[in-house]
């Protein structure tokens, strides 16, 4: 569909929604449509807008429309060597390049290199009212309106229609290599953090059933120095097992039920194993856990908060109840905060309602 129609097809559609005060879901290839409570209201499907507007691999930018497949830019950046080094999960091949950043969701090497969040550098998007905005730019030193292009990325549609989105891209590293090593959870823990303070080339960590696998990556030199100072066993097809962490197809969460669920929990990474029953997989040195079990959603938010955390409901796996919320509740002042955002951007109030919390 040529840009310009699509733009204004949108338009109308919102147009015509908050005239009538009727909710739209906004929404791509569906590929992560389970994350967030159900949304209700008539589909506006951002598929047709797609393509690279602007791609110079010297200067490590590239900008698409919200309907690219995500897999056609990851595979544009390939052929010149580069990536999303943020290493966004697709949990499909419909993911598209607008619900890759609505979702904000990242990968392994979130620890080494930042959120996805990090590397929005601009962004266009379409309003309650129709209007385009533009935020940002397409290099690291534009600063103007940089937080607002920042505050899209996992704001699962509620804000607007993401219409177009810049990012930051990065070499493929030279060198990488996984290391394994058989440890408990709490020496993984102490470990991780230990590491963490040294000049190590660490770009992922798993702790999972009693083993710890590192990912080093970097210069071939940093890499081999940081192998001959960790030791641990080779990982054979340390790729394959990466890709199973970020798409989530490794055993281990297969083991989700209707009821046991996913939980993910986002705890300082010097936290101490949680007394929650269940299975737990360790990420990013310790700050992202995974915990599958069936224990009540207010005790696991109590134990959470306790330190200083905040827990996710992140999958259900065919049970529908979510009545506890799916995201952890905010505090008075935050909560205010969100629905003036939400105000200020979706003054109708259509977009993609509920997804986030049933109230917003």
């Amino acid at each position: 569909m040529d840009a310009e129609l699509f733009k204004q097809q949108a338009k109308a559609q919102i147009l015509a929604a908050g005239a009538e005060r009727c909710p739209l879901e906004i929404r791509g290839g569906g590929s992560k449509s389970w994350y967030g409570q159900q949304v209700q209201g008539d589909l506006l499907d951002t598929r047709a807008y797609s393509g690279v507007i602007d791609y110079e691999p010297t200067e490590l930018v590239i900008t698409a429309r919200c309907g690219t497949p995500l897999a056609e830019v990851e595979a544009l950046l390939a052929q010149h060597n580069q990536m999303l080094a943020f290493e966004p999960p697709h949990f499909g091949s419909a993911a598209t390049l607008g619900g890759t950043v609505a979702s904000g969701l990242s990968g392994p090497s979130r620890q080494a290199v930042g959120a996805l969040r990090d590397f929005v550098l601009g962004a266009v998007l379409m309003d309650g009212k129709g209007d385009i905005l533009h935020f940002g730019g397409q290099v690291m030193k534009n600063v103007a309106g940089y937080d607002v292009s920042r505050l899209l990325a996992g704001s699962l549609g509620t804000l607007g229609l993401i219409l177009e989105v810049s990012l930051k891209v990065l070499p493929i590293s030279v060198a990488s290599s996984s290391r394994r090593f058989a440890m408990t959870e709490a020496d993984a823990i102490r470990s991780l953090n230990q590491w963490s303070g040294l000049p190590l080339p660490i770009s992922a960590s798993c702790w999972q059933d009693g083993m710890l696998t590192l990912r080093l990556s970097g210069a071939q030199a940093a890499v081999s120095a940081a192998e001959k100072n960790l030791g641990g066993e080779v990982v054979a097809d340390a790729d394959n097992f990466w890709q199973a962490i970020r798409e989530q197809t490794h055993c281990f969460f297969a083991a989700a039920t209707s009821q046991k669920f996913l939980w993910r929990l986002s705890l300082p990474s010097t936290t101490a194993s949680l007394a929650l029953p269940g299975e737990t997989l360790i990420e990013w040195g310790g700050a992202q856990r995974w915990l599958i079990t069936d224990v009540d959603a207010a005790q696991i938010r109590e134990a959470v908060a306790a330190v200083g955390g905040h827990a996710t409901l992140y999958r259900t796996n065919g049970a529908i109840d979510k009545s506890a919320g799916v995201f952890h509740p905010l505090a008075p002042a935050v909560a205010q905060i969100h629905r003036r955002l939400k105000a200020s951007f979706d003054p109708s109030a259509i977009f993609n309602i509920g997804r986030m919390y049933p109230d917003f």
